[in-house]
């Protein structure tokens, strides 16, 4: 073979490996669709509200809940399921429509028995058709535990939801916004992240109403 077909053979053979290629990425985007390739880039397009109010409450991130983290890219939650305290399965799709934060709480959790009534002091304060305090309880043992834990600590207006399988602190660990207790995160009525926080917060100080009531925008 002269050195000149030589050359001709490689770029023959390059050329065939980028068809290759490009074949697998069209037969990946068959598969998967368009749109989810498109939404894995560039995140959910119905949740960009929840990031624009995001940026608004940004500057209210201060304070008693300073360590809020404000969402910076769409994301759209799992629907994320527990149960009543009579046993019902419930789901975050539940509240759509309505804003929530969502609290993930245990008995072994000592700053979320610090947490708990404040949680439950914003709850009776804002609580209503627009927003909930969402406090989920992920104990695996004592069922009746948690609901004597709460009345200890003086938590009288906040539902009781549980998931005694700890599977809803695992989905949101494997989206990144579990890392410990108490997890909570503040969700719009699409179910879409406005802000989170890991650990405990003064959420009945005045820094923590700004902020709720900004996100309801009262």
């Amino acid at each position: 073979m002269t050195v000149s077909q030589s050359s001709f053979a490689k770029k023959r053979l390059a050329l065939v490996l980028a068809g290759g290629l490009a074949g697998v990425v069209v037969g990946l985007a068959g598969v998967y669709g368009i749109a989810t390739l498109t939404r894995n880039a560039g995140g959910d397009a119905t949740c960009r509200p929840a990031v624009d109010l995001a940026k608004k409450l940004a500057p209210l991130a201060r304070g008693e809940v300073a360590a809020v983290n404000v969402a910076k890219s769409p994301l759209r939650l799992p629907d994320l399921a527990f149960q009543d305290a009579a046993g019902k399965p419930l789901n975050l799709e539940h509240w759509r429509g309505r804003t929530v934060l969502l609290n993930l709480w245990a008995t072994w959790c000592v700053p979320c028995r610090k947490e708990m009534p404040a949680l439950d002091a914003l709850e009776q304060r804002l609580g209503g058709p627009a927003f909930e305090v969402v406090a989920v309880n992920i104990d695996t043992r004592d069922v009746d535990k948690p609901k004597t834990w709460l009345k200890e600590v003086g938590a009288q207006k906040l539902a009781y939801y549980a998931d005694p399988s700890a599977r809803i602190f695992q989905d949101l660990k494997s989206i990144g916004r579990a890392f410990g207790m108490p997890t909570t995160l503040l969700i719009d009525g699409q179910g879409c992240e406005i802000a989170t926080i890991a650990g405990p917060a003064e959420w009945a100080s005045e820094d923590a109403i700004k902020l709720i009531k900004a996100a309801l925008g009262q």
